[in-house]
């Protein structure tokens, strides 16, 4: 399940499931163990539902927002106005001297 179909479920929608996967989890172990598990990219899928939900889940209950869509990171040199960037080149010439 993705984030994003996660994100938008209540507290109890999640706590469901999170006890969904879990099941869903058991009996992949047993099908792994009794050798009748074919693809065993469910289980890793499992796990990480988990993980997931149990993030939202709190989340909530502490009443953080969802972190956003990550943006491309900006440089540091970007970010600064052009004077701090004078007065920074001017410093480093006096250390250099």
């Amino acid at each position: 399940m993705k984030a994003e179909d996660l994100k938008t479920k209540t507290q109890d929608e999640l706590k469901k499931v999170i006890i969904d996967t879990r099941k869903e989890q058991f009996n992949l172990r047993f099908q792994k163990s009794g050798g009748a598990l074919q693809n065993t990219a469910q289980m890793r899928k499992a796990r990480r539902t988990i993980a997931r939900a149990k993030t939202f889940l709190n989340q909530k209950d502490a009443g953080v927002a969802a972190p956003a869509a990550k943006a491309k990171p900006v440089k540091e040199a970007a970010k600064k106005p052009a004077a701090e960037k004078e007065t920074k080149a001017k410093k480093t010439k006096k250390t250099a001297a």
